[in-house]
């Protein structure tokens, strides 16, 4: 396979995972997923949409500030900055 064709590939799982937990409301899984979706379009250099994604996901969470996951979220949003 090429690359570009596993690119492809994990795009669509990520959201197809992105739907199912917004679906579930599980925002910890949504916010995984939206982070695994903005990485890649951060280094295409799709800032805004990689923004866009992962801002109001983040925004949601009123506490827990402190875990890996949330932090990872947070440094990630400010390289979008």
């Amino acid at each position: 396979m090429s690359p570009d064709r596993d690119a492809a590939e994990a795009q669509v799982c990520f959201d197809r995972a992105l739907a199912v937990a917004r679906a579930q409301q599980a925002k910890s899984w949504e916010l995984h997923a939206a982070m695994s979706i903005a990485r890649p379009w951060r280094d295409q250099g799709k800032l805004d949409q990689a923004r866009g994604l992962l801002a109001p996901v983040y925004g949601w969470f009123t506490e827990g500030f402190d875990t890996l996951e949330l932090k990872q979220a947070n440094a990630l949003l400010a390289e979008l900055a």
